[in-house]
């Protein structure tokens, strides 16, 4: 198992949590029942948009992420996703967040399915970037962040063989065996068959570097072609496409990657009723004391039943407050209410964090970004998981 694919599994999982808040908070900021959610505006959506993708990047927090480390399970990377997402003013309940978890789940498996070489997950990782840095443009402070842990995912991929890309492939297949939850775009795309499983083609160009299959050539002992069979290779193939750029800036030449919700309605963010996506859902009832000693191990801590102390909104990914309802009372919910961690209370529960939060201090005085103590969390958190 690769001890590298942790960095690429949370960027590109990161990513597609982006692209679906973004799809779904446009969504709610153009509906017609703001008053009943509480207005809010374009700028609030920027907000939450730069505070997840600043905490997400901060350069601590990446700096323990590509470290070699062992590949999280799902439900501990659903935990840490979830503290991510909640580090701006936006909150999910628990069955939105199963469903997100799910939708990101299944578009990533999707793209390694597609992936024409190992190679290439590098270019939809860098797609995923891309995209994320078009997000915060407007943010100067987050887009050097962005392109800070870009400049070190090329630094530690770009010298893996191809063996290792393959073995990093590899691990990746084992971490979403058995994930088959029906997404209503795949299926309208019919590249996903009702069992959850995705159709594959059997057409299209072959991956850079190969020729397209259906020749068989024999040579003899010096070298020298003397003999050549074609054979039906089973589907309609092409010459391979230009390879993509692995460098900061460039055209990946792939599509794997990009926002698919886009241009995409909402209804097209939405997972079956009946997922078939297998994780423990067991309640934990240590589940809420661990979590409150891994803060008070941290320092100051603050628990609290209700969403946020802060002012904000709520954001669910489902048609209507009846189905977001049943969705949460069939079970799947966390046991524990949000915890909220402030690491600046106490510096003396633990030298390395106040290292760390010294560090996001100094530079929140340099660039005020909001989401510095956030990111002292969020690598705490992850330490103790």
């Amino acid at each position: 198992m690769s001890m590298r694919t942790l960095p690429l599994v949370f960027i590109n999982l990161g990513g597609e949590m982006l692209y679906i808040l973004d799809q779904r908070l446009r969504a709610h900021n153009t509906s017609e029942d703001n008053s009943e959610k509480g207005v809010w505006s374009e700028n609030d959506r920027k907000r939450v948009m730069n505070d997840i993708v600043g905490t997400m990047f901060s350069k601590a927090f990446m700096d323990e992420l590509l470290k070699p480390q062992q590949l999280y399970s799902h439900r501990t990377m659903k935990t840490v996703l979830t503290r991510l997402a909640h580090t701006s003013i936006m909150r999910l309940n628990p069955a939105s967040m199963d469903r997100l978890y799910e939708l990101m789940i299944m578009a990533f498996k999707y793209q390694v399915f597609l992936c024409p070489r190992p190679k290439d997950l590098l270019l939809i990782s860098y797609n995923h970037i891309d995209t994320i840095r078009e997000f915060v443009k407007d943010t100067p402070v987050v887009v050097n962040q962005v392109d800070e842990t870009h400049r070190k995912i090329i630094e530690a991929y770009a010298s893996l063989s191809e063996g290792e890309f393959q073995l990093l492939r590899q691990t990746l297949f084992i971490f979403f065996q058995d994930t088959h939850v029906r997404v209503s775009l795949f299926l309208k795309d019919k590249v996903q068959n009702p069992n959850g499983r995705f159709a594959l083609s059997t057409s299209g160009p072959v991956p850079h570097g190969i020729e397209v299959p259906g020749l068989i050539r024999m040579f003899d002992s010096r070298g020298r072609e003397v003999r050549r069979f074609e054979f039906p290779s089973g589907g309609s193939y092409s010459s391979p496409i230009r390879e993509g750029c692995f460098e900061l800036h460039g055209h990946r030449v792939t599509r794997l990657g990009t926002n698919m919700y886009s241009v995409s309605h909402p209804e097209e963010t939405h997972t079956s009723k009946t997922p078939s996506f297998k994780t423990d859902d067991t309640p934990n009832p240590l589940a809420k004391e661990e979590l409150n000693l891994l803060a008070r191990l941290m320092g100051g801590m603050k628990v609290e039943n209700t969403a946020s102390a802060e002012t904000g909104f709520r954001i669910n990914l489902f048609s209507t407050d009846k189905e977001e309802e049943e969705a949460g009372a069939s079970g799947g919910s966390e046991e524990f209410g949000v915890i909220n961690i402030q690491a600046m209370q106490d510096v003396q529960a633990s030298t390395e964090l106040a290292r760390i939060a010294g560090e996001f201090a100094d530079q929140g005085e340099q660039t005020e970004d909001p989401s510095s103590n956030k990111g002292d969390d969020l690598l705490a958190m992850m330490d103790d998981l």
